[in-house]
């Protein structure tokens, strides 16, 4: 997770490779009229977004099911939208919900506007345009601890903040279950 042109395709394409993980890219779950929005430079809105965070909870719940490892990139710049993509449309119902669920972990890829300024500006084909990055820092609510979150900063390369999930996975099969 994190704002557009922080890394998150290319990372989640490393681990996806590395791990052998089954890879769910966000962005291929667009209604159309969001791609068109975006394309535009008309920053989302939440409710062009709610649709999209529903299909994502369902990807997420269809491997949890299935007992697969997977990867999902996606913005999940607000704690609401992390809730959805958890717990779908009860996200909307409940003020309490629990922050985590304990077999999901989200990565939160941040870095200096500048430094992903000039990757958007630099990077071809995409239809978010580098116009729409203030709107997604100005939309941002990092993530808390209590999410279950590894952050990474993305001034290093694929490779060691690669090492770094996958040490982190390691800790997290190694933890003991607390009940």
């Amino acid at each position: 997770m994190g704002v557009s042109g922080c890394g998150k395709s290319n990372l989640a394409a490393h681990l996806s490779e590395k791990l052998d993980w089954t890879l769910h890219e966000g962005d291929d779950f667009h209604p159309q009229e969001n791609v068109e929005k975006m394309a535009q430079g008309e920053p989302l809105t939440d409710e062009d977004r709610f649709p999209w965070l529903l299909r994502l909870h369902e990807v997420i719940q269809r491997e949890r099911c299935s007992g697969s490892d997977a990867l999902v990139t996606c913005s999940a710049l607000k704690r609401l939208y992390r809730q959805i993509m958890l717990h779908g449309s009860r996200a909307f119902d409940h003020d309490i919900l629990p922050p985590v669920a304990p077999d999901v972990f989200f990565l939160f890829l941040h870095g200096d506007y500048s430094l992903i300024h000039q990757r958007m500006v630099a990077r071809r084909g995409h239809y978010m345009k580098a116009d729409l990055l203030r709107s997604q820092f100005d939309a941002l609510e990092p993530p808390l601890d209590e999410e279950n979150v590894l952050s990474l900063d993305i001034s290093k390369s694929i490779t060691d903040l690669g090492t770094e999930v996958e040490q982190h996975i390691i800790g997290l099969k190694s933890s003991p279950v607390v009940l």
